[in-house]
């Protein structure tokens, strides 16, 4: 169903943060211009051409100080004015399927009883779109009756959307472009193991061998097997792989927190048994 130019703007308001996003704002922007009825772009710490891009789109721009996901998240969603929101990344862009679903959900007659609405969200890889394994649905709840819910979860990693009611699911995807080369994939490893490290320090949470040799491989099986990640050609093999490692490395952080020691001096023998 194409999208109707004509129609009433939704009681929507898009709600983005974003910070030194100038290339990838103009795609998200582009993909929710016409039919919301507020887009609104909280940036923060930016240095690049963000605000030029979101003021040439029409949207409203705003300066908010940087307190982890989370909390600047929950900030930005204040901000908002319209009944319904909708919280978008900038390197996110609404399909035209899923825009048509949004509009169709909003205009349903018993709205008022649900409290917001996931979606799947696709990841563009390589050459195509990631359809299976780890990646694929990963529902999304994104679209939310903003005073009935919030951010939720850790402050600076995994935060997600906590509604107040029922949550419908809708089919239209969300594109994501998360990783424009592979090496910004493989570059991703680290920082996010040295957020799991922090997690696990709080929580008390020690090294398992156990954990170390069995999680990585089931990760693989379960990704490439048992959810048909091989349907995505190489790019399902790799990603299947780089998670399995990603979870190796992270519990190999967790063995170097208690383990890691000067080397000795010489003549001095092994500090280990």
């Amino acid at each position: 169903m194409p999208e109707n130019l004509n129609a009433a703007p939704l009681p929507l308001s898009v709600v983005i943060v974003a910070r030194n996003e100038a290339a990838n704002l103009p795609r998200c922007l582009a993909s929710v211009q016409g039919w919301a009825g507020e887009v609104l772009v909280a940036l923060n710490g930016t240095s690049d051409e963000s605000a030029a891009a979101a003021r040439k789109a029409g949207a409203r721009i705003h300066s908010l100080v940087w307190q982890g996901f989370r909390d600047t998240k929950n900030a930005a969603l204040a901000l908002a004015t319209q009944p319904w929101a909708l919280c978008l990344d900038a390197d996110e862009e609404v399909s035209g399927p899923l825009r048509d679903e949004i509009r169709a959900f909003l205009s349903r007659p018993d709205l008022a009883s649900f409290a917001g609405a996931r979606f799947p969200r696709r990841v563009w890889f390589i050459d195509r779109w990631i359809l299976h394994g780890d990646w694929y649905p990963d529902y999304s709840l994104r679209l939310v009756r903003r005073d009935r819910s919030r951010w939720g979860g850790d402050a600076f990693v995994h935060e997600k959307i906590v509604c107040d009611g029922p949550v419908a699911t809708l089919r239209g995807d969300l594109n994501h472009y998360s990783f424009p080369t592979l090496s910004s994939h493989v570059a991703k490893i680290n920082p996010f193991a040295d957020l799991f490290v922090q997690q696990q320090r709080q929580k008390g949470g020690r090294f398992s061998l156990p954990a170390a040799v069995t999680r990585p491989a089931w990760r693989f099986f379960r990704a490439y097997f048992l959810k048909l990640g091989f349907l995505d050609g190489y790019p399902g093999y790799y990603i299947a792989w780089a998670n399995a490692f990603a979870g190796l490395v992270r519990q190999s952080r967790l063995y170097e927190e208690t383990h890691r020691a000067d080397p000795p001096r010489e003549g001095e023998g092994p500090t280990h048994a």
